[in-house]
């Protein structure tokens, strides 16, 4: 391996020779210079992988120095040096992007400590995280041999999506195949607590259920209304808890977050169940009975989410809820625009709440374009992208402008989704529903062992297509395909991402409170 090469340009570099010779001693290649031109000069006709340079040279200043060298090599990190503590001068460096700030006099170890912050620091954080996950591998995997209540499997979930983002962009891989595994394993036990729980929990609204789909309104969004001032609701629909994650890093500039909870999706875990009773506040079965009119099953023509509006102000009728909230939907760039434009008018309502759609398109992009299939190669691009598409959305400047004013803040979603890879064979009638991650029809024939069925939908509060119907979800990484031309169909739909079932990544899904900073 090559020794790291730094420039120090110091006009009393006569006077640094000790640190020099540290510098020399741990293997280091110190070019030095005594003036901001001779460094431009160096720094334009040699790579180096660090600058130190001074503030307060005669001549040309550090900081016009720094400028003319970011002008020629912007990825150099350069580390500035100065006697002066004042503020102007600091705000300048830092506004030119430097990468560390010294206060003189700095001795060797300070130098050193900077040199490895600045050269070795991929290295010595996916160390650092490689060490901390083998500590509480263990404690993570003593839990799943526990019965996990629901508070507990929330605080595992956020501890493995922790995990799973700290080691993104990480060469330890040895380590990431661990945490794939231990996350399968979460997976696995996570649907025998479905299977076990999920129907007590949607029939006994108890304290000690969780927030679901269709309280989530009256349980977790409406306690945060304060009398007289606005709450933004903004559901991002399909969004992970660790897309949240992922994001959350950018909106963290403007918002604080108050209160990061995760509540659980109803099943199906898709648009047309989760989100309908999300904002009706009834499960499908009774708001099929409700609004029969407004309600399609799952072989019906048309869209499936239309009345999304007139549910919610039903909702807050009920719930005795003193105005009409203000309910903005956008589901392409050209809405998100007019949203923005609407924003100093939203701000004057009690309630907005704000339906995104981009998420659910990136995932069908993904399933249906190769170059997205290529873009999102792995869980941790499909975070990459999810942030690369939030940097530069409409949607940030939204959050920005609701800072500003000092809006209160909900984040939430509609259900997750899962990266599939195992299909699962299943036989039904000509009606069958098309989903990849669950099925209602007569007759369906599989194997018990493959799904969590629901001989009588009524006993999951779902409506049923037909008398003789029953649904099934398919769990973990499972995918359901049919006989004919399985292979084609099971090649297709592999590693892409579906929502329908049981999966952490599909039901624990973010409920966020943040205030303005």
């Amino acid at each position: 391996m090559s020794k790291i090469k730094i420039l120090w340009a110091d006009d009393e570099i006569d006077h640094l020779k000790a640190h020099l010779l540290f510098l020399e001693e741990k293997g280091f290649d110190v070019v030095t210079v005594n003036n901001g031109l001779d460094a431009i000069e160096q720094a334009s006709s040699s790579h180096f992988d660090l600058i130190f340079l001074d503030e307060n040279m005669p001549g040309i200043s550090g900081l016009e120095t720094l400028k003319k060298i970011k002008e020629t090599d912007g990825q150099v990190p350069i580390v500035m040096i100065t006697k002066s503590e004042e503020e102007h001068i600091m705000e300048d460096a830092i506004g030119s992007k430097i990468a560390d700030y010294l206060i003189k006099p700095v001795n060797p170890r300070q130098i050193l400590m900077t040199i490895k912050k600045q050269t070795d620091n991929k290295r010595l954080i996916t160390e650092s995280v490689a060490q901390r996950y083998q500590q509480d591998f263990r404690n993570i995997g003593m839990a799943f041999m526990d019965r996990l209540d629901w508070p507990k499997w929330k605080e595992l979930y956020k501890k493995l999506t922790y995990w799973e983002t700290e080691m993104d962009g990480s060469d330890e891989t040895g380590m990431e195949e661990i945490l794939t595994t231990q996350k399968a394993e979460g997976n696995k036990e996570f649907c025998k607590y479905i299977e076990d729980n999920y129907l007590d929990f949607i029939k006994y609204d108890s304290d000690e259920a969780p927030i679901m789909s269709h309280t989530l309104i009256r349980k977790g969004v409406l306690p945060e209304k304060k009398d007289g001032a606005p709450l933004f609701v903004l559901l991002i629909d399909n969004l992970r808890f660790d897309q949240w994650k992922t994001i959350q890093k950018e909106i963290s500039n403007y918002y604080r977050t108050e209160k990061e909870d995760i509540y659980l999706s109803i099943l199906p875990t898709t648009t047309q169940y989760a989100r309908n009773a999300l904002f009706s506040g009834l499960m499908p079965l009774d708001l099929s009975k409700r609004f029969p009119d407004k309600w399609s099953n799952d072989e019906e023509e048309g869209g499936k989410n239309l009345h999304e509006e007139f549910f919610l102000n039903d909702l807050l009728q009920r719930l005795r809820f003193n105005s009409d909230a203000k309910y903005v939907k956008v589901t392409n760039l050209n809405n998100a625009k007019a949203m923005v434009d609407q924003l100093p008018n939203l701000v004057n309502q009690e309630l907005v709440f704000i339906v995104y759609n981009f998420i659910d398109t990136l995932s069908h992009a993904r399933t249906d374009y190769k170059i997205m299939r290529e873009l999102a190669e792995d869980e941790a691009a499909y975070r990459k992208l999810t942030l690369s598409w939030f940097e530069h959305s409409p949607l940030l400047e939204t959050i920005k402008y609701l800072a500003e004013k000092g809006v209160k803040l909900v984040i939430t979603t509609d259900h997750g989704s899962k990266k599939v890879d195992r299909p699962v064979k299943v036989v039904g009638e000509k009606d069958t529903t098309t989903n990849l991650r669950y099925k209602t029809g007569k007759k369906l024939s599989y194997n018990k062992n493959d799904v969590f069925a629901v001989p009588k939908p009524e006993d999951a509060l779902l409506p049923s297509q037909h008398m003789s119907s029953s649904f099934i979800f398919s769990k973990e990484n499972d995918f359901f395909v049919y006989p004919n031309n399985l292979n084609h169909y099971a090649k297709y739909y592999k590693d892409t991402f579906q929502h329908g079932g049981i999966s952490m990544e599909e039901m624990l899904i973010p409920l966020v409170t943040l205030v303005p900073k």
